[in-house]
């Protein structure tokens, strides 16, 4: 992965615009990594996997998987999903 700091990033952004179409450009400030940039394309793939991982955990739903929401609100909030 391409690496930038914040300076470059805001100094250089048409060729930080360009590198992003052939790979994510990592950006770094104050020597820690705070951001990743990736093109339109990429993000949209990215956006399509997750929505194919929440399709496919429903698929295989049934009654017992279901409860309502007032005890979801309480298993969230003692921690069941952390």
């Amino acid at each position: 992965m391409y690496t930038l700091n914040a300076n470059e990033a805001k100094t250089k952004f048409g060729a930080m615009l360009m590198k992003v179409q052939s790979e994510p450009v990592e950006i770094i400030k104050n020597g820690s990594p705070v951001a990743v940039v990736v093109s339109l394309d990429e993000y949209n793939k990215i956006e399509q996997l997750k929505m194919e991982l929440v399709k496919s955990r429903f698929e295989n739903i049934d009654e017992s998987d279901l409860v309502d929401g007032k005890t979801f609100r309480e298993e969230l909030n003692a921690g069941k999903y952390d």
